[in-house]
């Protein structure tokens, strides 16, 4: 067997002996997991707030337009799916939940996959004043977005109104690379020095090797991703003026000048759109928890320096 595959086979394997500080710390975590009644009661309480929107949305999408005026907060009298069907077809949903997921799928897998090759080498440090790159990175996540030098650059290039040119613009964000800078930096090193070992190159190496091992930080981010990328409506509101470009919110919105008084349309419409990014939330919700705790206890340590507790589980 391999240097990397022995290496692999250690970490992944049960039945190899466990660190006891480390299942110490697990099940301290655990334990501090657990909701007592205060908390529990918070935390329905708080679901409660963030879920009643969309109970009141879903059941006002029931209603017909009567009703809703005669009872604008109540149970729908008579249920009905004709607002569903309306507004699918007034909407155009068919071919606008296309698009979205377009723009939603493709920019989320060039961000990730070159935020892990950019974060790799500063997180390992493997060139001089990492730290300084780091921070310019950093830096520049709290610069604010320029709509309009956006907007004269994409007509300059030709990027303006066609779905080449608005993937180019979306597919060039980082936001992800901060984080994944302080999650590899919990993979040991050793892997690196296995790979190296068995000749492993270093693009096969990222792909087979580094990326398996970050899957709750990517899904973390591809959900962080995806849902920015589906609500986004003011960047196709400038940059798409052609109807068979547009994505389901700019669809939405279009809901609000030609059918402002019926809300039980736009209600169902609401619910069309916000479909995709509930099921992608009850799909990767474990990995979303994973990655986030993951990330958290990582994300503070030096550029290029792996942290205490991972170098000691190494030792």
């Amino acid at each position: 067997m391999s240097a990397l595959s022995t290496r692999l086979h250690r970490q992944t394997d049960p039945a190899v002996a466990v660190d006891p500080q480390r299942a110490s710390r697990r099940r301290g975590v655990v334990r501090g997991l657990r909701l007592t009644g205060v908390q529990l009661f918070c935390f329905v309480v708080s679901a409660g707030f963030f879920a009643l929107p969309l109970v009141y949305l879903l059941l006002q999408s029931f209603k017909d337009n009567l009703d809703f005026l005669q009872d604008p907060t109540g149970l729908p009298k008579h249920w009905t799916l004709s607002n569903f069907s309306a507004a699918w077809t007034q909407g155009d949903f068919a071919t606008e939940m296309v698009n979205s997921l377009i723009y939603a799928v493709v920019p989320d897998v060039i961000t990730l996959v070159l935020g892990v090759f950019l974060a790799f080498p500063i997180s390992r440090g493997w060139f001089r004043h990492s730290n300084v790159l780091y921070a310019f990175f950093v830096f520049s996540g709290f610069l604010p977005a320029g709509l309009i030098p956006l907007f004269i650059e994409a007509q300059k290039l030709g990027l303006y109104d066609n779905r080449l040119g608005y993937l180019t613009l979306t597919s060039l964000a980082g936001a992800g690379f901060f984080f994944f800078v302080g999650y590899i930096k919990t993979i040991p090193r050793e892997l690196d020095e296995a790979a190296a070992m068995d000749g492993c190159g270093y693009v096969r190496f990222i792909f087979t090797i580094i990326i398996p091992q970050m899957k709750p930080a990517l899904a973390t981010f591809a959900v962080f991703g995806f849902v920015a990328s589906w609500n986004n409506l003011i960047l196709p509101l400038i940059m798409l003026t052609d109807s068979d470009l547009w994505p389901v919110t700019r669809g939405l919105y279009s809901f609000f000048g030609e059918h402002g008084s019926q809300w039980p349309l736009i209600a169902a419409a609401t619910m069309i759109v916000a479909a995709p990014i509930l099921v992608v939330f009850a799909l990767l919700q474990r990995y979303l928890v994973e990655g986030v705790a993951g990330g958290a206890a990582t994300g503070t340590a030096g550029v290029g320096n792996a942290p205490a507790t991972v170098v000691a589980a190494e030792e």
